[in-house]
């Protein structure tokens, strides 16, 4: 005990020997449920308890019953006992006990924390908007996120844990936005959003992941969506705001008027229906935590925006990229026009980033002049994630869709845990003859082709003359020796 309390002390908690003494009271509390739990067949040594099994809950249950009946107990007898108490009285509707009594206040970072962190995202936000204080108003979100009731209507991403927050959750935002009344709380992993209108109607609640967030996709949440448009809260540490098209590259941004709490004006939403406009949010970071700094972010149906990065061609830039950069200089642009009517696939999908990756250019022949082969990846809060395999070629509008000539779901390909990709198409030259067309990563150096088509070329791109149907099955080689096949293609 006494090396424990001066750890606590060298790392600046003002009563350590409290602490400890606090400590070993909450032991003797939890510590036959915890036995029971190591005791009991529930318990595997092998696997990550992440959440409280029945056997815990239920013995939670029994301690917090057994804790009320006695907390009653001595205060009835205290009022008894009392020297002129007055009597019983009967019950007034008191309202029952709230979240915030159950998990303790809430949690708030300082206003500029976020400046004296190396750990920037949610946990960093200060708490904003002019109902910070409106303890009924965040006793009803508390209470909402605890044990919502059937009043309140949930929604949360895939995979995302419904369970009641396990500590005091941090509060980032309580105010009044388009004639609702907002709530937003973070337990460090996950967001909640919490709403309620002015008049009559249902209270709502939002749940999302956001664990391992950083300086982008903790820049901003949105706080309230309707009639096409949404209004977001920024982050603390974003000091511009702009909006523009992704189906206009050449089109600068528009200024996105922020209020001093960090709200946004409304921002167009892209159609859910149809591709006319792609809107997103360009936002650049403070100099006080990373210089000259912008960023993408688009809306595709959750809490948060969704960060939008590119990675160029092998052979582009010094040092090579093997890494996503920020989609905000030319050619990213330029490819994001191209891939931007995409994003529909995967909105509502508990998206994260979304990467587009240009792996390959290739020469198309009788001078069909530069393709680019593109693998755009969506990334989720979860962990899978989706693929979609692209070949831009000349000639086309600069919005116009790429060609989509593969796809794949939950899967590593185009992450750091799958560096490389081959993927092929049919291809109509511009005198009429059609082409098979291969193309792979740095890491190829041979492709063959198999069935309708046979074919083996040394390189990392392959154009031979093929039918225009007939099966084909594409393979590489790579640096390594090992055999790379395609992904999922869509002439199958």
């Amino acid at each position: 005990d006494g090396r424990a309390a001066a750890l606590l002390a060298a790392a600046g908690v003002a009563e350590p020997r409290d602490a400890v003494r606090e400590s070993a009271a909450l032991d003797a509390v939890a510590g036959p449920a915890a036995e029971a739990l190591l005791r009991s067949q529930e318990f595997d040594a092998c696997s990550v308890q992440t959440r409280p099994t029945d056997l815990l809950r239920r013995a939670r249950r029994t301690r917090a019953a057994a804790l009320a009946v006695g907390a009653a107990a001595v205060v009835a007898a205290l009022t008894l006992l009392a020297p002129g108490s007055a009597p019983p009285q009967e019950a007034t509707g008191g309202a029952p006990a709230t979240a915030a009594s159950r998990y303790g206040d809430l949690a708030r970072a300082g206003r500029d924390t976020w400046a004296d962190t190396s750990r920037v995202d949610f946990t960093a936000w200060p708490a904003r908007g002019d109902r910070d204080d409106d303890r009924a108003l965040l006793d009803r979100a508390l209470a909402a996120w605890a044990e919502p009731s059937d009043s309140v209507r949930v929604q949360r991403t895939q995979d995302t844990p419904a369970d009641a927050p396990p500590r005091a959750p941090q509060l980032l935002f309580a105010g009044d936005v388009d004639g609702r009344a907002v709530v937003l709380l973070t337990d460090g992993e996950r967001l909640a959003r919490y709403t309620e209108p002015a008049g009559d109607g249902a209270a709502a609640l939002a749940l999302a992941r956001v664990d391992d967030a950083d300086v982008t996709t903790a820049a901003a949440v949105v706080l309230a969506r309707s009639h096409g448009s949404a209004r977001y809260l920024t982050a603390p540490w974003v000091t511009e705001a702009t909006t523009r098209d992704l189906l206009r590259p050449d089109t600068p941004g528009r200024p996105l008027g922020v209020s001093d709490d960090g709200v946004t004006d409304d921002v167009p939403v892209a159609p859910t229906d149809g591709c006319a406009r792609r809107p997103v949010l360009q936002l650049r970071s403070s100099p006080r935590i990373v210089e000259n700094h912008s960023f993408l972010l688009a809306d595709l149906g959750g809490l948060s925006p969704v960060h939008l990065t590119y990675t160029p061609p092998p052979g582009h830039g010094t040092p090579p990229p093997r890494q996503p950069r920020e989609a905000t200089g030319g050619p990213a642009l330029v490819a994001w026009a191209h891939t931007a009517c995409r994003l529909t696939a995967w909105r509502g999908g508990g998206v994260r980033a979304v990467n587009a990756w240009d792996f390959a250019e290739q020469p198309l022949p009788k001078d069909g002049g530069q393709g680019v082969w593109s693998c755009v990846r969506a990334a989720t809060w979860r962990g899978p994630g989706d693929v979609a395999l692209l070949l831009r070629t000349p000639g086309s509008a600069a919005a116009a869709p790429a060609r989509l000539v593969g796809e794949a779901r939950h899967t590593a390909a185009c992450s750091r845990f799958g560096q490389h990709v081959v993927a092929d198409t049919r291809w109509k030259s511009p005198d009429g003859h059609w082409y098979l067309l291969a193309a792979g990563s740095r890491a190829v150096t041979r492709i063959e082709a198999s069935g309708a088509v046979r074919e083996s070329h040394k390189g990392r791109t392959l154009a031979v003359r093929a039918p225009e149907h007939g099966t084909v099955r594409v393979t590489a080689r790579l640096d390594t020796g090992e055999r790379l096949t395609e992904v999922a293609p869509e002439h199958r």
